[in-house]
């Protein structure tokens, strides 16, 4: 296995960490009657025992995925869990507001890490025994579907507040309306490809690259800074990216894979 291989088989260890830390954020702003990590946003702050409830169910799905005992159940469980989210409580916004960015946005952030649960939970159901093993090639297409159709539409939103993007890069990196329109392409081509399936394990490697990239040059400063240090959104901003950085190194392994099962069937024919 070559260096690439072994950084992109990473995506487990990351998305598990992204998971674990969602719930360690519901059961600490639960404490306080709210839950504001964008992939629940809807928990009525009168009902804390149901930030408490999904916290602990979060907390122990990632630190089982990280630790590899069951992640086939615990990423199946997430992804049930969030394609419920985003069919019941995104869908009806996404259709009374359609040209609403920020729901947009969020609704298919949503969907993304779904994508990601999907694919790892298909990833290891190909060794499972039963009904796991045949549902495996259909878990890893379905994620990879909606984990192409979220880039899309992620590099498209892009180009519609490409002077927002610009302003979130860092002073000192130059060229800001340059990596604005850089990325919405990237985001675009990596959707494309991964839906396609040409270059697809390159394409969702360098888009998780991209967005580790974003973890720690924009989202850990801002979480570090002082002001922003006690802001529950800025944590969750950094941990959606260290998600999708997994999910899209995820999507990267079990493309990878695939072609490894497809030379293996032509050199047996």
């Amino acid at each position: 296995m070559n260096l690439f291989d072994r950084v992109i088989r990473q995506g487990q260890l990351l998305f598990g960490v992204a998971i674990t830390a969602f719930g360690a954020e519901h059961l600490v702003c639960a404490r306080f009657g709210q839950a504001v990590v964008p992939v629940i946003p809807w928990v009525p702050g009168n009902h804390p025992w149901f930030a408490y409830l999904v916290g602990i169910g979060l907390l122990v799905a990632g630190i089982t995925i990280e630790a590899g005992k069951r992640p086939r159940l615990a990423s199946a469980a997430i992804a049930v869990f969030l394609f419920g989210c985003f069919l019941v409580l995104w869908i009806p916004q996404l259709i009374a507001a359609p040209l609403d960015l920020g729901i947009r946005t969020r609704a298919f952030e949503t969907l993304t890490i779904c994508a990601g649960a999907l694919m790892l939970a298909g990833s290891h159901a190909k060794e499972a025994p039963g009904l796991w093993r045949y549902s495996a090639s259909l878990l890893v297409a379905i994620g990879r579907y909606f984990f192409a159709v979220s880039a899309v539409i992620f590099g498209v939103d892009h180009f519609f507040i490409l002077p927002f993007i610009a302003s979130l890069i860092p002073h000192w990196i130059p060229f800001h309306m340059f990596w604005a329109w850089f990325t919405g392409a990237a985001f675009v081509a990596a959707g494309l490809s991964t839906a396609t399936g040409w270059k697809a394990q390159w394409g969702a490697a360098w888009l998780g690259i991209m967005f580790f990239l974003w973890f720690v040059v924009l989202h850990a400063p801002r979480v570090l800074s002082a002001p922003r240090s006690h802001d529950p959104n800025e944590w969750s901003s950094a941990f959606i990216a260290l998600g999708i950085c997994g999910s899209s190194w995820i999507c990267a392994s079990a493309m990878s894979r695939r072609r490894e099962l497809r030379v293996l069937v032509a050199k047996a024919a």
